[in-house]
């Protein structure tokens, strides 16, 4: 190991976590400790002010003037008495992060001193400089206005001394800039449609809420040797790096003992993240070498959005603390498995109904099966849309490589559930005994005793059913799950729609509401037959078998996003309320130049190490080499010389062909770049950076990994995947 290797690696070693002072009480009695929630409320809001923020948050009412100055009033006291001096508007811009602007309480007295103050106009708005987050074009850098506004359905919190208070972020022509605004929008569109559908069954059911259960995977590496690895700093991944002789093969880390630092990071990361109120339930080791998971409790979706993203913040912080980085890029090291976002979704009623779990009455299941068949017809419709609504530069090493889901959107659903919308498929009104609008038998064997998690898991699937929910497991470890779940919830309610108006259809003509459900039923599942799947998804058979179904097989990233703007996603958005055209063109805009941007930084990092690092390091062990060479003939006689130092030959020819291969590939991958840059429209910019930029990455890499291999490893300079993979 080289001097700087060591180092890093002793500072690593002997850096101790700060000191953690763990409560002494239940974690039941510490939850939620720093969220304004309703038992806050209660306390701190006069009764009608309370009462009025209830009816907003549960009914959509809006708040009057002086009922948002008494509930930032109340906000604010109990701000202050957990010692927050400051408070910001928390967002989600499309970076797939966060943002903030933190301000005081503090207002001047008009008599030389200060008293704490935040009003309602601070609560519910605020400005930000909306042409400096990525907009697409909706704002120009001279018109910078754009407004944040609370969302009154998500809770504010306490992080260190700053009250932050969810909001939406919009433009000052009204265009979301967010995540949040359209998530909003399609949680809405997803009650109004399946309330309506529900309604068959329940009559009584007055709304329906979206869940989300959301699983993070992500890798955990020693700070020391992460600053000593210049692309993970930059890029998040190494771009450069031999597989370790021992990764995941011999598959010992999955669900082992999790290494003591780690517990104690672990230990903290979920104090921390119950006194946000985030429901963290399950820790465990993941797969590959230093790769590890939690899980919370699902939760409303729009609150588990805000939470994932919070516990994403808390993870980067804390881990600091612990002598560590946290890594989220999906795929930082080639060779050991990536890290994805598991999404469990599913539908519930206000009267506890969880609509696609199955029953112990033929009418309960026919429900499920009702919402089961029309999620499938959703997916199916719109499989590439939900494709694109995963994909990202960084996303797409880890789909299709064997290790997650495929980049071809498909549905995972067990024999029970497959055994049953097959017989329901082919059976015909004969098979049928209606006995009256409450009775209904399906010829099926013991379809009244359906059990939850009935099903094998079928990890190769994208969108597989696991019981009473979907888990859409393509979503990327980075991302923001409010990408995913809006275009998912925007399409089940466009489809659950169209069911209703084609049911309703058959009422009006006479039929049975359960004989038109089940007319329907059947007719559906036989037009998305071909989303169902529940073979093995890393196949070369599935890819061709896909493609014979029309399913979206595409892979370029810059192509795939072009499903936003196919006349059925806009059409289907628009019909929702979900997001306009001008809104999707502009989202567009801004993931084409965020995979750019991306490629871009990744060809810098690794042209600069290759021309700065590998090259000079290998030139000096191919130095030293040839010194010997010389050395060994001034010794030794000719005949011996020549014969001992032929391996020696072979090493230096094999350094001089691959470092000549590495400055031949920088300049072609500099000169790509230039071509693409000089591309001015963003789509096909990202298309030529995807076509030509990246395959010089992998390329390029290739004679380095063989380098690594070579050089002395007391020259090589960057930490290897053997001492990045095991945390000590």
């Amino acid at each position: 190991m080289s001097d700087l290797r060591f180092r890093v690696v002793e500072a690593a070693f002997r850096r101790k976590a700060e000191e953690v002072v763990y409560p002494s009480e239940r974690p039941s009695l510490y939850f939620a400790k720093n969220v304004f929630n309703r038992e806050k409320m209660h306390k701190y809001l006069p009764a009608q002010a309370y009462e009025k923020l209830i009816d907003s948050i549960d009914n959509g009412m809006p708040l009057s003037r002086s009922t948002a100055d008494a509930i930032a009033a109340g906000m604010k006291q109990w701000a202050i008495d957990m010692g927050a001096t400051h408070y910001t508007h928390w967002f989600h811009p499309l970076t797939e992060g966060t943002a903030e602007k933190h301000d005081a309480f503090v207002e001047p007295d008009g008599k030389g001193g200060m008293i704490e103050e935040f009003s309602g106009k601070l609560l519910i708005q605020q400005e930000s400089d909306a042409s400096s987050f990525p907009n697409g074009g909706i704002r120009n850098t001279f018109e910078a206005r754009g407004y944040s506004a609370w969302d009154v359905s998500s809770p504010a919190f306490i992080v260190d001394d700053t009250l932050c208070i969810p909001t939406i972020f919009i433009a000052y022509t009204g265009e979301s800039l967010d995540y949040k605004a359209p998530l909003l929008k399609s949680l809405d569109a997803v009650n109004k449609a399946a309330l309506d559908v529900c309604h068959y069954f329940y009559p009584d059911v007055k709304k329906i809420y979206t869940y989300l259960g959301w699983e993070q995977e992500y890798f955990l590496v020693d700070e020391g040797l992460y600053a000593a690895r210049p692309d993970l700093l930059l890029t998040g991944r190494t771009l450069m790096g031999h597989e370790s002789s021992k990764n995941q093969q011999l598959e010992d880390h999955y669900f082992g003992a999790i290494p003591t630092r780690v517990l104690e990071f672990m230990k903290e990361l979920e104090i921390e993240a119950l006194k946000l109120g985030i429901p963290v339930k399950t820790r465990h080791n993941e797969v590959a070498p230093n790769q590890f998971e939690l899980a919370p409790i699902y939760e409303e979706c729009n609150l588990a959005n805000d939470h994932n993203l919070l516990i994403m913040a808390l993870m980067r912080k804390l881990a600091r603390k612990h002598g560590f980085r946290v890594l989220l890029h999906e795929k930082p090291f080639k060779g050991v498995n990536g890290s994805g976002k598991h999404n469990n979704w599913s539908l519930g009623t206000d009267t506890g109904i969880l609509l696609m779990a199955p029953g112990k009455t033929t009418e309960d299941n026919l429900r499920f099966i009702t919402f089961i068949v029309n999620v499938l017809m959703a997916v199916y419709r719109h499989n590439g849309l939900l494709k694109a609504s995963i994909s990202s530069a960084t996303n797409a090493h880890r789909l299709g490589a064997n290790e997650a889901p495929p980049a071809i959107i498909s549905s995972f659903l067990g024999t029970q559930l497959s055994l049953i919308l097959e017989h329901l498929e082919n059976s015909n009104s004969d098979d049928l005994d209606i006995a009256g609008k409450q009775e209904l038998k399906l010829n099926i064997a013991r379809i009244p005793e359906l059990l939850i998690d009935n099903t094998d898991r079928n990890r190769t699937s994208p969108f597989a059913f696991t019981g009473n929910r979907f888990e859409f497991r393509a979503v990327g470890s980075e991302a923001n799950c409010a990408s995913a779940m809006l275009a998912l919830n925007a399409a089940v309610a466009e489809q659950l729609k169209l069911f209703k108006a084609e049911v309703d259809a058959k009422i009006a003509e006479g039929k049975d509401k359960f004989t038109a459900i089940l007319d329907i039923i059947r007719k559906t599942i036989k037009v998305c037959k071909p989303i169902h799947f529940d073979g093995n998804g890393y196949s070369d058979e599935w890819k061709e078998e896909a493609r014979r179904r029309g399913l979206d097989c595409e892979t370029s990233v810059p192509l795939i996003f072009d499903n936003y703007l196919k006349p059925e996603s806009i059409k289907m958005f628009e019909s929702t309320g979900v997001m306009n055209r001008k809104e999707l063109k502009a989202r567009n805009e801004v993931k084409w130049e965020t995979y750019t941007k991306k490629i871009q930084i990744e060809a810098r990092v690794l042209g600069d190490l290759a021309m700065n690092h590998i090259i000079p390091v290998a030139t000096k062990y191919q130095t030293s080499l040839i010194d010997n060479v010389y050395k060994i003939k001034d010794l030794f006689p000719a005949e011996k010389a020549a014969y001992l130092s032929s391996k020696n030959m072979e090493l230096i020819e094999e350094i001089a062909k691959c470092t000549i291969a590495i400055k031949e590939q920088v300049d072609h991958m500099i000169e790509a770049r230039k071509v693409a840059n000089r591309i001015s429209s963003e789509r096909e910019k990202a298309i030529a950076y995807h076509d030509t930029v990246v395959p010089k990455l992998e390329e390029i890499r290739e004679y380095i990994d063989n380098l690594e291999l070579i050089v002395d490893n007391e020259m090589w300079t960057l930490p290897k995947y053997r001492e990045l993979l095991f945390i000590r």
